[in-house]
């Protein structure tokens, strides 16, 4: 896809329960407590209670969430899955 049809990157969220992204690129992987997903800026890691994707249309760039978010992180995707001190590595030990 072109990056002139993707949405420029934007987070909303309300009450801490609903979230709203653009510009996301792939999710690269989800459960009920952590939302790991490739943006335009970056690698964004959400960590929570509860998550469900209500929508994920990676046409538009659109992702939409409910549950209960504790924390939000960015990683630089060139950083992003290498062995030594990356966030992942740091949450899942």
């Amino acid at each position: 896809m072109s990056e002139e049809k993707r949405n420029k990157h934007n987070i909303s969220i309300l009450d801490r329960t609903n979230i709203k992204i653009t510009g996301v690129i792939d999710v690269i992987s989800f459960d009920e407590e952590i939302i790991v997903s490739e943006t335009e800026l970056g690698i964004l890691i959400l960590k929570g209670l509860n998550f469900h994707i209500n929508k994920l249309n990676l046409d538009s760039g659109d992702l939409e969430i409910t549950g209960e978010i504790y924390s939000l992180v960015y990683e630089d995707k060139s950083s992003y899955g290498k062995p030594s001190g990356n966030i992942l590595s740091k949450i899942f030990k």
